[in-house]
């Protein structure tokens, strides 16, 4: 069962750019750039009988669910095919009327990071460690590289990298090693395979804390797989460049790695460039943006009993309060390693 995580939280941080759009006689449009099964995007076109949604995921399977559940909002809703700082793709997709004196535009965004309910649940998709299933993880199953591939050809350098940047592993270099030899007898297929190799390598003293021993490592191969951390700072910097004047975007985080990137990119938004010893603000050099949220909002106890996923969820939001100068440039992502 699919529960949007913080969802009337993000339903009130979002209302106020539907009635700024009202008052302007005009319909609002936000983008929900992690569609998943539309949890979120459900409920605000149902809240909002004037607002369209123009819905992004790059898994085809998420998209065709999550059409079905809003098939009565076809005529507000707009799904897009695409990784979620596909600027151009997206851009394109915007309605006709979403526009201001800069070019195309939006009144808000919605980036819930992280893989969804769905990609977790199925088991084929590879994405969980309890259970034994491909070593695929990819979000997008119509291209790019699988987890196994990443185990069965990257260097041994290269894979202990993987696992200390993105999945903050203390035994990168161990499991690295690991992997090569066990590849050179026969190639990963499976995650039992990986689990129970993390198992014989990780030191029985450290398997004891942390969570399951497989966590980073997955962690670490799926942000690989799927390029996650170059999406989320394309798609901050892409959504922020999009957002007409009193426009919001909510981030949604599960992990330090995607929050640090919205937090830097925000930090530089919220500041001043008017140097620290003038006694007033310099016309041209005032914040571009301001936050809503004070830091990062955490779910509560109720919402983490209910809801176990929300545990690890760090919300941002910030607004636009001046008109914008340009509109962004729209240029595709990388293409998927």
């Amino acid at each position: 069962m699919h529960i949007p995580v913080m969802l009337e939280r993000v339903i009130d941080l979002l209302a106020p750019v539907v009635q700024r759009a009202a008052d302007e006689g005009r319909p609002p449009v936000i983008v929900d750039g992690t569609l998943g099964l539309g949890g979120h995007t459900s409920r605000l076109l149902d809240r909002f009988g004037e607002l369209h949604v123009v819905g992004v995921d790059r898994d085809t399977s998420a998209l065709a669910m999550a059409g079905r559940r809003l098939t009565a909002y076809s005529d507000r809703f707009h799904p897009v095919h695409a990784r979620f700082d596909d600027a151009a793709e997206i851009t394109a997709a915007l309605p006709y009327f979403s526009h201001d004196a800069a070019g195309p535009a939006i009144d808000g965004v919605l980036l819930d990071f992280g893989v969804s309910s769905m990609q977790l649940d199925v088991p084929e998709r590879g994405f969980a460690y309890s259970v034994d299933a491909p070593l695929d993880m990819r979000m997008d199953t119509t291209s790019g590289q699988t987890a196994a591939d990443v185990l069965n050809t990257y260097p041994a350098g290269e894979l202990a990298r993987i696992l200390r940047e993105y999945g903050e592993e203390r035994f990168a270099r161990q499991i690295a090693l690991a992997v090569v030899k066990k590849r050179e007898n026969a190639p990963f297929e499976t995650s039992a395979e990986l689990v129970e190799l993390l198992y014989d390598t990780i030191p029985a003293g450290a398997r004891r804390t942390g969570g399951h021993p497989a966590k980073r490592t997955f962690q670490a191969l799926r942000i690989e797989v799927n390029a996650e951390l170059e999406a989320v700072a394309g798609a901050t910097t892409f959504y922020l460049d999009l957002l007409r004047e009193g426009g919001r975007a909510v981030f949604m985080s599960y992990q330090s790695l995607e929050d640090k990137i919205v937090k830097r990119e925000l930090a530089a938004r919220t500041k001043s460039t008017t140097p620290a010893e003038l006694p007033m603000e310099l016309p041209g050099h005032e914040p571009r943006f301001r936050l809503i949220t004070r830091g990062a909002e955490k779910a509560d106890d109720a919402e983490i009993d209910h809801n176990p996923r929300s545990a690890s969820v760090r919300v941002r939001c910030a607004e636009r309060p001046t008109p914008r100068e340009s509109a962004p440039t729209p240029n595709r992502p990388g293409k998927d390693r």
